[in-house]
């Protein structure tokens, strides 16, 4: 009997001095969170005029950003024109800000294609992509260039990163990765 007094004493006390903390946890309206995430709608993009190009240079940065995931952890030299970090566009840094790292396009982690140095079984094999689709007509360019700008256009239930209209690639990017793919590989 003690024993059950002494229980509902304490019990009792508890409740006396209990207080709501309900205002003390942080309850943020995931609703915002959400529509600060979500894409726009997908955007049929054209490949601007001289995209396309045999020029070593362009295909040596279509190349590197094809395998490498991000400028802090990027394998191998940078070819000309590209660097390891990027300044966010309308921010602006004071000489000691740490200027981010530029992302790359770490396409290998998805897909296959000549040297090839990543697991590259998710997405579409593109190696002889030129040979098999280009060439014989399949696809062209501008196709090659939009899957890679907002590849929802024609997969709305698309896995691959939408390039373009997310403003993770510039156009010059973009058509350096096409060209890339869709020239002739040794």
């Amino acid at each position: 009997m003690s024993r059950l007094l002494l229980l509902s004493t304490t019990f009792g006390l508890g409740l006396a001095f209990a207080s709501d903390i309900s205002s003390a946890v942080e309850s943020p309206d995931a609703s915002k969170i959400i529509a600060k995430d979500l894409l726009g709608p997908a955007k049929v993009f054209t490949m601007p005029k001289g995209c396309i190009t045999d020029d070593k240079d362009a295909i040596a940065r279509g190349e590197f950003i094809f395998q490498n995931l991000n400028g802090s952890k990027v394998k191998g030299k940078l070819p000309a024109g590209l660097a390891k970090t990027q300044m966010v566009q309308g921010k602006t840094y004071a000489p000691q800000d740490e200027i981010p790292p530029k992302q790359y396009g770490n396409c290998v982690a998805c897909h296959n294609i000549e040297g090839a140095k990543g697991a590259g079984n998710i997405g579409p094999d593109l190696t002889s992509y030129h040979d098999l689709f280009i060439k014989s007509g399949a696809r062209d360019n501008q196709f090659v260039y939009q899957k890679i700008a907002d590849a929802r256009i024609d997969n709305p239930n698309t896995h691959m990163t939408i390039n373009l209209t997310t403003g993770l690639f510039t156009e010059r990017e973009i058509c350096d990765i096409t060209s890339y793919i869709v020239s002739i590989k040794n």
